[in-house]
């Protein structure tokens, strides 16, 4: 019996998440976590996006890689790495989070980034760029935020 294969003709696979974007595979997402259209979520080669994340449109997270396929003319085949997306993590509009990334707690990957395969990314950075760098820490505001949020009640 042949593997059902999925209809484009029908439109994107439903997912609980948002109509407009594509999940593919089996990805691990917690609770509270917000993702918007356009986005790409590849669970191909194993995917965890932690709690309560925010991951704006026009993204794309991936597990999988076909360059070393391409290039060596099909000698290979796809390339799969796990990537993994802590807890609270804000991802702008049109990043990119390559293959076997890990990306730490309490940390923003900035609109337009391009994260590169297998790089990790500590929790509370900001990071940001083409290739993307960590630009600084974000402990001491986070701790101030929530600092500031206890005095408001």
């Amino acid at each position: 019996m042949q593997p059902q294969r999925w209809d484009a003709s029908k439109g994107l696979p439903p997912n609980q998440y948002n109509a407009n974007a594509w999940i593919t595979g089996n990805p691990t997402i917690g609770p509270g976590t917000w993702i918007g259209a356009f986005t790409l979520i590849d669970g191909s080669g194993g995917l965890h996006i932690g709690n309560g994340c925010d991951i704006s449109c026009g993204v794309q997270i991936l597990s999988h890689s076909t360059v070393k396929r391409c290039l060596s003319e099909r000698a290979f085949p796809l390339e799969k790495a796990e990537t993994r997306i802590g807890d609270h993590v804000f991802i702008g509009s049109n990043a990119v989070i390559l293959m076997g990334t890990v990306i730490g707690h309490h940390s923003i990957v900035a609109a337009g980034a391009v994260v590169l395969e297998n790089s990790h990314i500590p929790p509370y950075s900001l990071v940001a760029g083409v290739p993307a760098k960590i630009l600084r820490s974000l402990e001491n505001d986070v701790a101030a935020w929530k600092e500031a949020k206890k005095s408001d009640l």
